[in-house]
């Protein structure tokens, strides 16, 4: 049993995860054949995540069978075959300048991105038929999503791919449907999902089993932002460690170490207490070598650093020397020539040379060739000297400047500089510890990143927290509906996983609901993966022929091209379809000059024609 005044240390390690390609699947037997209908074929499109699978009544189809993350490296003029996709990049850190995705914000925007990770889908699914896919595709897609992105996805889906049924639906609004399901609530539903994702946050009200969309809300807080303010908030505490807190380092420590407070500032007063803080921080340990900058260094070697130092400086000394002499012997070689041409009577030859020294007379080429004549020999005795009395003369003398800092510039810069000073022997140095050097102390940290979903102010958004936004949302609803609504409230979203996230809403709730009133909050028993398993769901529910005819929320190539790419056909869980009606402009006529009467006092009235 350990004593009181022992710490209890919680040092963990990064895992550094890496992903290994996934396998090409066999297409299964039962999904080739088209009688009484093909399967479908379902596809979670997350801005983090997609995942991907068939909607069988078999066991071996109940989960996804693709999950990968919904990025692509692909360097500018890359060829498509050169392109790595989801699990087929190991390290995300090492490409993370070439990453790219199809999402701006939640929103598919990069269709070229989001063909190669269709292909890579279809691929991997075991589809091997060359310009068709002949099932049915059921797709999600962002709540309230444009118009115009809808109408790409579907030229991509049926001009590309041939599909012959499409079926878009609300990823949160399958998980809500799902877990309804799950607790045996007959429909239609009514409720307020929240739901949190990667890239932004969603309030959607659902009432007599449709999305209320007018009354939809988005924040522009989420994973991607905890994680981005983690990431600035550990540089910052740990400048030396910069290359070390890696994005996808952050992401694991929010996923595995991170929790949401019940009362926030209740809980930072707790973190003030020493033992508190020593309790509950979690330390995570950092690869480290025994190397460390500013370590500690004896004596012998101190001086064994400067011994090479100073053998170093007399090579460099020694080789520029030799260069110099060199120069000197060339350069006197050349005067010397020059001086020949006046002995041999070649006056033009030798003014022209002297101009081109610029020079003025044959006693100032006769000074400078014997300057250099002394320098020349001054050097070759200093060479021949080095290794006697005068090369130790010159160790002294190196030793100086290089004490002053002078000598440093003509150092080797593959050289470690040693400037530790010199310190006496019996001074006792500080115990440096190798491993908290290289720790991570992940303190209020751990509760600061996932608060910004309810105070998004710290990360420089000016916006309304998630809890905010549901008063607000709340509001534009009669007593009646709001109660109908908080009746369940469900969480949904891989942002929504935090420890202590459904207690952090229930009281947020009951601050601003009534008193005594009534209200219900469930999580989703996957945040993150039920929203495959309700398309799944709803997939086999409804398949898209029944007896020839189009069931609800499909929509066939027929319709595609009598009404549209924005065409939606609605179902329980899908977007609202509002069709943008264009006027057609009326052409004008050109007006025509009215006769102006004239009345009693010969003044005319003006008329107006309107058209």
């Amino acid at each position: 049993m350990a004593s009181k005044g022992d710490p209890v240390y919680q040092i963990f390690s990064f895992h550094d995860c890496k992903t290994s390609p996934d396998p090409i699947f066999d297409l299964p037997a039962q999904c080739q054949t088209p009688v009484p209908a093909p399967v479908p074929i379902v596809i979670d499109n997350g801005s983090f995540q997609t995942r991907a699978g068939w909607a069988a009544p078999a066991a071996e189809f109940e989960s996804p069978r693709l999950l990968f993350r919904s990025v692509a490296a692909r360097s500018r003029g890359a060829a498509r075959s050169e392109t790595q996709i989801g699990n087929d990049i190991p390290n995300l850190e090492p490409l993370r300048w070439l990453l790219k995705s199809q999402f701006d914000r939640n929103v598919v925007v990069n269709f070229e991105i989001q063909e190669l990770i269709f292909d890579y889908v279809f691929t991997h699914l075991g589809i091997t038929s060359e310009g068709s896919v002949a099932h049915p595709i059921v797709l999600t897609e962002a709540p309230c999503n444009p118009l115009h992105c809808r109408q790409m996805m579907s030229e991509l889906l049926f001009e590309c791919y041939r599909v012959p049924y499409v079926s878009y639906g609300v990823d949160s609004l399958y998980s809500f449907y799902h877990n309804n399901a799950q607790r045996n609530l007959q429909p239609p539903h009514t409720g307020i999902v929240l739901s949190s994702g990667y890239h932004c946050s969603h309030i959607l009200p659902v009432i007599n089993g449709r999305l209320d969309a007018v009354n939809c809300k988005r924040v522009n807080v989420a994973g991607s932002q905890a994680a981005s303010y983690l990431q600035r908030l550990l540089q910052l505490k740990y400048p030396g460690h910069l290359a070390a807190i890696t994005l996808s380092r952050v992401e694991e420590l929010l996923h595995e170490h991170s929790y949401t407070a019940v009362d926030y500032q209740e809980e930072l007063e707790k973190w003030r207490s020493p033992e508190f803080y020593e309790r509950e921080v979690h330390r995570m340990q950092l690869p480290f070598s025994g190397k460390v900058p500013g370590g500690c260094v004896s004596v012998e070697e101190r001086h064994e650093r400067r011994a090479q130092q100073l053998r170093r400086l007399q090579e460099i000394n020694a080789r520029r020397r030799e260069e110099k002499l060199l120069q000197d012997q060339e350069r006197l070689d050349r005067l010397m020539a020059v001086q020949e041409l006046l002995e041999d009577g070649l006056l033009d030859q030798f003014h022209k040379s002297l101009v081109e020294l610029n020079m003025d007379s044959a006693e100032e080429l006769q000074s400078y060739i014997n300057k250099l004549q002394l320098a020349v020999e001054q050097g070759r005795q200093r060479l021949l000297l080095s290794d006697g009395a005068e090369g130790k003369a010159e160790v002294s003398e190196l030793e100086q400047p290089m004490d002053e800092g002078d000598g440093v510039a003509l150092m080797d810069p593959d050289f470690p500089e040693d400037t530790l000073p010199e310190k006496p022997a019996n001074v006792v140095q500080p115990v440096f510890n190798l491993a908290e050097y290289h720790q991570l102390f992940v303190g209020t940290e751990r509760l600061r990143c996932p608060e910004i979903l309810f105070q998004p102010s710290p990360t420089g958004e000016d916006q309304m927290g998630l809890m905010e936004t549901l008063q607000f949302v709340l509001a534009r609803y009669t007593p009646e509906q709001q109660e109908a609504l908080v009746s369940n409230v469900f969480l949904t979203g891989g942002n929504m996983q935090y420890p202590g996230m459904k207690e952090r809403v229930e009281k947020e709730l009951l601050a601003m609901r009534p008193f005594q009133s009534h209200f219900k909050v469930t999580m989703a028993s996957r945040p993150a993966l039920d929203a495959w398993y309700g398309a799944r769901d709803w997939a086999l529910e409804h398949l898209p022929t029944e007896g020839g005819a189009v069931a609800e929320g499909w929509i066939s190539r027929q319709d595609y091209e009598e009404k549209g790419g924005e065409y939606l056909s609605e179902h329980c869980a899908s977007n609202v379809f509002i069709p943008i009606k264009i006027a057609k402009p009326v052409p004008a006529r050109p007006t025509e000059p009215s006769v102006a009467p004239l009345t009693s006092n010969g003044a005319s009235a003006a008329v107006t024609t309107v058209t």
